[in-house]
């Protein structure tokens, strides 16, 4: 399975998509532990959502459509849907 995540720093607020073969929770693991120089500086981080694919090119496709202006403002409007705390 393909996976597309949004997980938000508790540090300073910002919300990071992303793509990954790996369990979501295994990625925000992997985050927390700050394994990149940005995961380091902008820890800890929990998960707000994620998104379950079969083919590796449509996850890719949907990660690159939340990276856009217009996928942005999706994004932020199923975190706000979804009324998460603190989003």
């Amino acid at each position: 399975m393909f996976y597309i995540y949004f997980i938000k720093s508790l540090k300073n607020k910002k919300i990071y998509t992303g793509f990954t073969e790996k369990h979501p929770s295994e990625r925000l693991s992997e985050h927390n532990y700050g394994l990149t120089k940005w995961a380091k500086e902008n820890k800890p981080f929990y998960m707000l959502y994620f998104e379950e694919y079969v083919c590796k090119a449509d996850a890719l496709k949907r990660e690159n459509f939340y990276k856009t202006g217009v996928g942005r403002k999706i994004r932020n409007a199923i975190i706000k849907t979804m009324d998460i705390v603190g989003a």
